[in-house]
């Protein structure tokens, strides 16, 4: 058994801020981040756009990002958590600049830019590898400080609650979180980690889904041990998908191709090379991320075809290799010319919204446990996130869970009496997969069944398809579950197979379409 004051579950903006601030305030209390990969993977190294600030205090202010969080959101996100989110944005940006992160200058200030539903410029970026360049000033902060421990390629199986005490009756309405069971991949040995407090910062879930701008790791973990658990989970159904991604019949993450290339003059085509944008809005290509999303995922429905095509033909370029150099060198690399071809792109997974019930301290309904990031539902972004508030979230919250944390520790109210009866993790009897193309098989069903039936565009006739397909499914992972020693394939297709019934469920009991989501049959 392994004991730490704070366990910390991801190692993306989210987990390393809160870290660090613990840390700062704490030097003393032990800190170990957990992370199931490389340390330096994460959603975050991904984000391509920047992080929204208001630090033009001429032509912009808190009420005007206030007012834009809340109209992305649909009016579903809590207008006080975006308050605090927006008002408390500017001292947590100064901090990760004072941590050695670097942003675009321009004339000694800070270069802005601006994207969708944002009424004026207040994006700070590092060109357009903005969530590398905090993550790497955000590792390399937390590496200077002597009493974090950053344990990488460790996947948590689960939390320890009280329902892992021999003989304890687990009380929903009074849940304690005293660590996770965590499978060392190196020495393929399930340690039993120990925690005052705990923080769940995994990020998203964007492989239920067959295509996704996510990296691999994002499989819904925290989230799903989290409901397993018995914490609250709410707002699944509502899934950001991004319009135009490279199609590629390679697994994995797919890449994007940005909606500033239709703003150049792209447009959309059939496979057949056929217009179809004009049957869905007056702005054609350049309508909102959510209608052009469901443009294109209606047309593949019609057409059964995988893909639809993105027409660059006629563009100047010239200006094309100038603006999009990284698009052209992927499109290349996949042996497809622009100038002569269309690009074959599709919607894909982008950004969650819901997830684990959090307060303004990014404290979970179970006891000692919090968390930060997209594995939560903090009530910032609503029914759809503007962009660029996503790493801000990881910030603020990350922030607020820190100073929580520390007033728990320095209180040390903690009763661990149950904890002495905790048991080692026991494989005693179980099996080593000897056939991993079931695991294989099993995802990519689950993935093919939640694109189809549970995508962009909902209906009552499929998502009730959807939730006996899934079924079948749970039945399947749960009895290899039960026989088989675990390894990441085998928990990360157990996680999203949780996800994937919290999506269907949630998604059941909507009335109406709101933001992200939408049903045919409540239109």
């Amino acid at each position: 058994m392994i004991k730490a004051d704070v366990l910390v579950i991801g190692s993306g903006i989210s987990g390393l801020s809160y870290a660090i601030k613990v840390s700062e305030q704490l030097p003393d209390a032990k800190i170990i981040i957990v992370t199931k990969s490389d340390e330096d993977e994460s959603n975050t190294k991904y984000a391509q756009g920047g992080l929204a600030v208001v630090t033009d205090s001429k032509n912009d202010n808190f009420d005007k990002h206030i007012e834009d969080t809340m109209r992305a959101g649909d009016g579903e996100n809590k207008r006080d958590v975006v308050e605090m989110v927006v008002k408390e944005a500017p001292a947590r940006f100064n901090e990760i600049v004072e941590w050695g992160a670097n942003f675009d200058m321009k004339n000694g200030e800070f270069a802005l830019g601006r994207e969708g539903g944002h009424t004026e410029n207040r994006i700070v970026h590092h060109k357009d590898i903005t969530g590398f360049e905090i993550e790497r000033a955000l590792l390399e902060t937390a590496k200077h400080s002597p009493n974090i421990e950053i344990l990488d390629h460790h996947y948590v199986i689960d939390i320890i609650t009280q329902h892992h005490v021999p003989g304890k009756e687990l009380n929903e309405g009074d849940i304690h979180c005293y660590g996770a069971y965590i499978l060392d991949e190196k020495s393929k040995r399930i340690k039993k980690i120990t925690s005052k407090i705990t923080l769940v910062a995994t990020g998203g879930a964007g492989h239920v889904y067959k295509n996704t701008t996510n990296p691999k790791i994002a499989t819904g973990d925290g989230i799903a041990f989290v409901a397993r658990a018995k914490g609250n989970v709410s707002n699944m159904q509502y899934y950001q998908f991004h319009p135009t991604a490279l199609y590629s019949k390679m697994d994995g993450m797919l890449f994007l191709i940005s909606e500033a290339v239709r703003g150049d003059g792209a447009k959309l085509r059939t496979k057949r090379g056929e217009k179809f944008m004009h049957k869905y809005d007056e702005r054609e290509e350049l309508a909102s991320r959510d209608i052009v999303a469901r443009a294109i995922d209606a047309e593949m429905k019609i057409s059964g075809d995988e893909y639809v095509g993105l027409d660059c033909r006629d563009m100047n370029h010239e200006k094309f290799l100038e603006h999009f150099p990284n698009i052209y060198k992927k499109c290349k690399s996949e042996a497809i010319d622009p100038f002569t071809q269309l690009i074959p792109v599709v919607p894909a997974c982008h950004y969650l919204m819901g997830g684990i019930d959090v307060d303004k301290d990014g404290q979970s309904s179970i006891n000692n446990l919090f968390a930060v990031g997209e594995c939560t539902n903090s009530g910032l972004h609503g029914a759809n996130r503007l962009a660029s508030n996503s790493l801000l979230e990881g910030l603020v919250f990350g922030h607020n869970a820190a100073m929580k944390t520390v007033e728990l520790l320095n209180k040390n109210d903690f009763n661990f009496d149950d904890l002495k009866a905790v048991p080692e993790w026991d494989e005693e009897g179980m099996k080593i997969m000897d056939e991993m193309v079931i695991i294989t098989y099993l995802r990519k069903q689950l993935q093919e069944m939640m694109s189809d039936l549970v995508g962009i565009v909902r209906s009552n006739r499929r998502l009730n398809m959807a939730l006996q397909k899934h079924q079948e499914i749970a039945a399947a992972v749960n009895e290899i579950y039960h026989y088989s020693i675990l390894s990441p394939q085998l928990s990360e297709l157990r996680n999203l197979t949780t996800v994937a019934h919290l999506i269907i469920i949630q998604s059941m009991e909507m009335t109406e379409n709101k933001g992200a989501f939408y049903n045919k049959d409540l239109a």
